[in-house]
């Protein structure tokens, strides 16, 4: 039984921490825009990709070796 006098303080604590971490949430713009971050994923972009110069590209073809 004593053990309410510790855990209803903590659970009101707890409760005031989230709803503390929700209004900062609002308030920095955390939920302004929740469809675009979705729609750039599926989006192309304009540029093309550049060629990487590692050592893991593929060797030429015989084609472009005879260039």
């Amino acid at each position: 039984m004593n053990i309410l006098f510790l855990l209803i303080p903590l659970g009101l604590l707890l409760l005031g921490f989230a709803i503390w971490a929700f209004f900062w949430a609002v308030g920095t713009g955390q939920f302004d825009d929740l469809d675009t971050p979705a729609w750039s994923v599926v989006m192309d972009d304009d540029s093309t990709p550049k060629k990487s110069s590692g050592k893991h590209d593929t060797p030429p073809t015989k084609s472009e070796s005879a260039e």
